[in-house]
């Protein structure tokens, strides 16, 4: 289950100048200052791809060979450290002289301690993460004061979904209330063929989000529902056209009702071939939600079902697409829609629109979501959304659904919803 925010690559926008939305405030100054007599160094801690010329590219794991062969294909701007995630001290030797660290090293599911993070704030670098779990998101959302008092600008699940869909609901919000609408539902809708290219770490976080309750609002109430449920029909517009969601529990369901203060928010995921999420259905309802929670059987059945997983991704491609539904109390409803055809490449783009934000200064020190202003600055949010947009099919913004949708319903004299 795809781009549940494990981001295989980190991929800055090609030729990107300087911004022009970018705030002219002190904190970019600073941000700039700290880098003016060099080019930035950028630590990406799980993997790495399409990137900035103009970036220097540290890639950190624990496999010397993998990474320093990944570091030779991508040229003399980069080289491999090698880093283990959970050891404290060598992440801090790692972080030395480093402008920005991107922990893309997935699955977050029951990960107890947020050690890439601890150890930015220690060594006071820029941070993002491309988390896919509530729990873990809200812990490293802990370590806010920390962050601000070292002055470290840090965003968590800034990723493409949660990550870009955030920034797209946050877009969506203040054009309603702009417009005196006020919210009343979000919904998040997301659809990936396969794994979307992302493999065995994308597998083992769909696995393990299986075995927890969704956490969902309705009308300002917290619920719990059973994973993988609630099946919808979403037309996710030319090239994907109708698909079925269903429940997951994903964080940004939690932090677009706590920070943009909409009542009633869910979000719902689907892939593709079909027979997949019967596969996960049956996971869900007939493995024991405690085998679903362990991280070592996860793996192990994670190794017995990739062969045949990698074997249909090859049929199934790698599409991903996103919708965000706004409904608004004064019948005002929009939506923005996202869709690229390859999950590889649009996932990295996604991240690397973070990280040149933060680069160019537009985070505040702290720990913030995509969606709280002081994370992405509200006049920077259309050029992040522009950047992590880069070769979609179909990319649109504040509209009402019939126009995007490939079968609209129309009500009558040429009326359509």
């Amino acid at each position: 289950m795809a781009a549940m925010g494990v981001v295989r690559a980190c991929a800055p926008p090609a030729a990107v100048g300087a911004s022009s939305a970018a705030p002219s405030s002190s904190r970019r100054d600073a941000a700039q200052t700290k880098r003016s007599s060099r080019t930035a160094r950028v630590l990406v801690l799980g993997g790495t791809g399409r990137l900035r010329p103009d970036l220097s590219i540290l890639i950190g794991g624990r496999n010397r060979e993998k990474g320093e062969s990944l570091a030779t294909k991508l040229g003399a701007q980069s080289e491999f450290v090698q880093v283990d995630t959970r050891n404290a001290s060598m992440l801090e030797k790692a972080l030395q002289g480093v402008d920005l660290v991107i922990h893309t090293a997935g699955p977050f599911q029951r990960a107890e301690e947020c050690t890439v993070l601890q150890a930015a704030i220690s060594t006071k670098t820029a941070y993002i993460d491309v988390c896919d779990d509530t729990d873990y998101s809200w812990r490293a959302k802990g370590f806010h004061e920390q962050a601000k008092a070292a002055g470290v600008p840090a965003i968590t699940t800034a990723g493409i979904y949660p990550g870009v869909s955030n920034v797209m609901a946050a877009e969506l919000v203040h054009a309603a209330r702009s417009e005196s609408g006020e919210p009343e539902r979000l919904r998040f809708f997301y659809y990936t063929a396969g794994t979307g290219g992302a493999g065995p770490t994308i597998l083992a976080t769909s696995f393990l989000l299986l075995g927890e309750d969704v956490i969902a609002y309705n009308k300002g109430e917290e619920i719990k529902l059973k994973p993988y449920s609630g099946a919808l029909g979403i037309d996710f517009g030319k090239g994907v056209r109708k698909k079925n969601v269903y429940l997951l529990n994903l964080p940004e369901v939690k932090s677009a009702f706590k920070i943009l203060g909409v009542p009633t928010v869910s979000a719902r995921f689907g892939t593709a071939p079909f027979f997949w999420n019967w596969g996960m259905q049956a996971f869900a309802n007939f493995l024991p939600a405690e085998f679903l929670r362990d991280r070592n059987k996860v793996q192990k059945l994670v190794e017995s079902v990739d062969p045949l997983v990698r074997a249909i991704d090859g049929i199934a491609g790698e599409r991903v697409s996103m919708r965000v539904d706004l409904e608004c109390s004064n019948g005002r409803n929009t939506i923005g829609l996202f869709t690229h055809k390859k999950l590889s490449v649009s996932v990295g783009f996604a991240t690397a629109a973070f990280a040149l934000a933060v680069l160019e200064g537009n985070t505040q020190p702290g720990v913030w979501f995509p969606e709280e202003p002081e994370g992405i600055a509200m006049e920077a949010r259309k050029l992040l959304l522009e950047h992590a947009s880069q070769g979609t099919s179909n990319f649109v913004m504040n509209k009402p659904s019939w126009m995007v949708e490939t079968d609209p319903k129309e009500v009558g004299l040429g009326i359509y919803v």
